[in-house]
């Protein structure tokens, strides 16, 4: 609504011709260049429209200028009146900046009004002073090196604003002439005579003006300072040149000041440098002071001193900076002598050795050979000497004569003397060495004397010989016993005990150690009475002076640490079901030694393994033979009995029944042998049973072999090898054979027909075969016909009846064929089995068939082979049957 009201309102100014517009704009105007802010450019007022709005607070104002510019403003005066002055934020130069500007003024009343005029603005000419560039504008120092020749100083240059090709000439001129100084009209500025900083000024004040061809002028200030510059040399103003001062003077110490004065001391010049020439260690010069002090004993009576006491110097004295002028001086320094120094010696400890043996009056030590005074002059240079006191050493030294120094022997030092080892047998005493002038300066000499023991008694053991026993059971680092060797002179010296022969084994060089220190003999490692029994060792002593050398012999008991040892240590035996009790097994027999037992001491028994204590040995203790006897007999068919194989642990312990013993020690030893047993059953027969309607197959696998002997697997691998080259040709043999002795019906084997009227007589032939092999039966099976269980072996297929009891014909027919079979280990009282071949025998079903690889059964259940074949087992021997009519 107000929006519509603001249109007509404005529509209405705009039909009568009253509406919002600016007065006096557009307009041009000028400004006078480098104008102060706030110079008023151009006045103009607002003419309200017909509505009388006001001005929106901040109008009219410059919304845009042309060249960009913020010189410019808009101040309000009054009602509607307002004015264009400048803003001092840019400067308005004619002659560098631009020269026209175009204002863009706008106007806004509160109804949304509006009017927008341009001012242009001109900036004018104005006429500038000359000005002076860089530093000159503010004053510029300058500086003159004193001494420097007449001439040229510095160019002064300004220049002319509104000259801006500079062009225009300009002139130079000192507004307070100068002797000393000068400047041309161009502005060049010289010197007019020779500076000297120490006669006259040290700094001048120049002002300079220049004017431009209308007359105006600038000035600025020139400082010009002389340099002050080091042209004089310093002078010594100390009068001394000889010094007389007393030697020993203490580090530091200050024996004379050198003074000296340069002309040039004025400004940051008035530094003088001290230092000196003459090379030499006593003296130090300080640089800044000129103060010379000690730095080096000065020792009167030594060295280069005692010989010429004066020290000649050269001072070198420079004044500051480096470089400048300089002056010497020649001082000399004469060292006084004083008593300063006490009467010294080389040393003043001294160690004399005197034998125990040594005669009275004997000279010990003379003092004089060793002690001095360093003193250059006489009687600084004198001394004598007190006489000798010490605890111990009364009535047994004294000095001869007196004061000389000479040291001599006047009592007894045997080194044995009970009165003697009160003291040590070392004896402390003391004497002084003195002046005989003040101030009588004393030192203390020090001298002990030694005893020296002579060698009067021998080193000896405590014992012609020495024996010791230790059992062969102590392990290493056992205490076997110890030695001891001694000396009667005193002091006692430490004896070193070693062992110079004996004690080695054929494995160790060092069976025994004997401790340096106290003779304790050790074991190194454990000993064996069977490899040697005695060891005879020579311990060898020395204190450093004696040897001595001792017999020791180490006896090794004997203890029972040897196991019996058994051959074979595992073996395999076959015993027959039926074996009488009491009988030796396959003549097996144990024959056993022990390296620390008798043959008598052994005693046997069977531990794990022997069920139903079917076997023992005999003799079971009091031999190293044994035999392996069957105590009772096996008792299969009553149940008693249930395994076939047997491992059996036998335990062999030597009891240590030693020669010269009667009973066993406490100590025994224990072998073990492994014995692998198999109970052969009786030759099986053929019983009538009931036919069951499966076979059950139950594979048991045993090793009998021991573990633990090395050469088990390579006789298994070796006689697994040669049993199968055997079975390769058997079965080679065996297929011949078939095949010579089959009826097949071919045109090679056909048989010549009978002439009529003739009888053919079949000759009958008896071939036996028997193949007998020893192998190993790991599972068992029932037969589908008899029901006999039959062991076979799952790889090879060989077979053999397990159940001893005899077995009858199922057959009427089979009434010639008999089994005879042989054990499993003897493989005697084998004979023909004869019977009939319709049905079969021994093993009547399939897997009798198949052991012998003739084939299976028809669809009747019987085996698909001629009529005058019959199987043979290849655990068993069966005769071949003759053909029957």
């Amino acid at each position: 609504m107000e929006d519509a009201v603001t249109l007509l309102v404005f529509l209405g100014a705009v039909a009568v011709g009253e509406a919002l517009h600016l007065v006096h704009l557009p307009a041009k105007s000028n400004v006078a260049e480098n104008s102060p802010p706030g110079t008023t450019v151009h006045a103009f007022s607002v003419n309200l429209s017909a509505s009388l709005s006001p001005v929106i607070p901040g109008f009219p104002q410059i919304i845009n200028s042309s060249p960009l510019t913020e010189a410019f403003r808009v101040n309000w005066l009054s009602g509607t009146d307002f004015q264009v002055v400048t803003t001092g934020k840019e400067r308005l130069d004619f002659e560098a900046g631009p020269n026209i500007f175009d204002l863009q003024i706008y106007v806004r009343d509160d109804v949304g009004v509006t009017d927008l005029q341009v001012l242009t603005v001109q900036v004018t000419d104005v006429n500038e002073p000359p000005q002076f560039q860089g530093n000159l504008a503010k004053g510029q120092d300058l500086y003159i090196v004193e001494g420097a020749s007449p001439g040229f100083i510095d160019q002064v240059e300004a220049f002319d604003p509104e000259d801006t090709s500079r062009n225009i000439p300009l002139s130079y001129f000192l507004t307070s002439p100068s002797k000393s100084f000068g400047l041309s009209a161009n502005g060049t500025l010289f010197s007019t005579t020779e500076f000297d900083f120490e006669a006259g000024h040290s700094s001048y004040h120049l002002v300079v003006e220049v004017r431009d061809s209308q007359g105006l002028r600038a000035s600025t200030v020139l400082r010009v300072t002389i340099v002050n510059i080091n042209d004089e040399p310093p002078r010594f103003t100390s009068p001394t040149r000889v010094y007389v001062i007393p030697e020993e003077l203490g580090l530091g110490t200050i024996v004379a000041n050198i003074t000296a004065e340069d002309p040039d001391d004025k400004g940051f010049t008035n530094f003088l440098f001290y230092s000196l020439t003459t090379v030499n260690r006593y003296f130090m010069i300080d640089q800044l002071t000129g103060t010379i002090q000690v730095v080096h004993r000065l020792d009167r009576d030594a060295g280069e001193l005692r010989q010429n006491p004066a020290i000649s110097l050269e001072v070198l004295v420079k004044d500051r900076p480096s470089g400048g002028q300089e002056s010497r001086m020649q001082i000399t320094f004469v060292v006084e002598d004083i008593n300063d120094t006490p009467a010294a010696c080389t040393k003043f400890t001294f160690s004399v050795m005197v034998s125990e043996r040594a005669a009275r009056g004997t000279l010990l030590l003379d003092l004089n050979k060793f002690c001095f005074d360093a003193d250059s002059e006489a009687p600084n240079n004198q001394f004598n000497f007190t006489a000798p006191s010490g605890m111990g050493s009364s009535g047994r030294f004294s000095q001869d004569p007196a004061g000389s120094g000479k040291i001599v022997l006047v009592g007894d030092l045997d080194y044995e003397n009970p009165s003697n080892l009160a003291a040590g047998n070392q004896y402390s005493v003391i004497t002084q060495v003195q002046d005989v002038a003040p101030p009588y300066y004393k030192n203390n000499i020090y001298i002990y004397i030694l005893t020296s023991p002579e060698n009067e008694f021998p080193l000896v053991f405590d014992r012609l010989s020495y024996v010791f026993n230790v059992s062969e059971l102590r392990p290493a680092r056992t205490r076997i016993g110890q030695v001891q060797a001694t000396d009667g002179d005193l002091p006692s010296r430490s004896v070193v005990y070693s062992i110079s022969s004996g004690g080695a084994s054929r494995q160790y060089p060092n069976v025994f150690w004997i401790n340096p220190q106290t003779g304790e003999l050790q074991l190194v490692t454990k000993v064996d009475h069977e490899t040697i029994p005695i060891y005879i060792l020579r311990i060898q002593a020395t204190n450093g002076e004696d040897t001595s050398s001792v017999t020791v012999t180490v006896n090794i008991l004997e203890e029972n640490d040897e196991k019996p040892i058994c051959t074979p240590n595992s073996y395999f035996l076959a015993v027959p079901v039926d074996l009488k009790v009491g009988t030796n097994i396959q003549n097996f027999k144990l024959m056993c030694t022990d390296l620390d037992s008798s043959p008598w001491s052994f005693r046997y028994s069977i531990g794990a393994g022997n069920i139903n204590s079917h076997f023992t040995f005999s003799p079971n203790a009091g031999s190293n033979v044994t035999r392996l006897l069957l105590a009772t007999r096996f008792d299969y068919a009553g149940g008693l009995d249930k395994i076939w194989d047997y491992k059996l642990l036998v335990y062999i312990t030597d009891d240590n029944l030693l020669s010269g013993r009667r009973t066993a020690e406490a100590l025994v030893e224990t072998g073990t042998v492994t014995l692998s047993i198999s109970v052969v059953p009786h030759p099986t027969t053929t019983v009538t049973t009931t036919r069951k309607p499966r076979v059950i197959y139950q594979i048991l696998r045993k090793n009998v072999y021991s573990p633990s002997a090395w050469y088990v697997p390579f006789v298994i691998t070796l006689g697994s090898i040669l049993f199968l080259g055997l079975l390769v040709s058997l079965i080679i043999l065996l297929t011949k054979a078939i095949y010579r002795h089959c009826p097949c019906k071919t045109g090679k084997h056909q048989e010549p027909l009978v002439k009529k009227g003739e009888m053919k007589t079949p000759e009958r032939k008896v071939v036996a075969e028997t193949i007998q092999m020893n192998t190993v039966f790991d599972g068992e099976a029932i037969d589908p016909v008899t029901g006999a269980i039959y062991e076979f072996n799952s790889k090879t297929g060989a077979r053999r009846w397990k159940d001893p009891l005899t077995q009858l014909p199922k057959r009427k027919e089979s009434s010639r064929l008999g089994a005879a079979w042989s054990g499993a280990t003897s493989g005697k009282d084998s004979g023909p089995l004869r019977g009939t071949n319709k049905e079969g025998d021994g093993l009547s079903g399939q897997a009798q068939a198949e052991e012998a690889g003739l084939g299976s059964r028809d669809q009747d259940g019987k085996l698909s082979t001629p009529k005058n074949r019959n199987p043979a087992p290849m655990s068993r021997a069966f005769p071949k049957p003759h053909p029957e009519k």
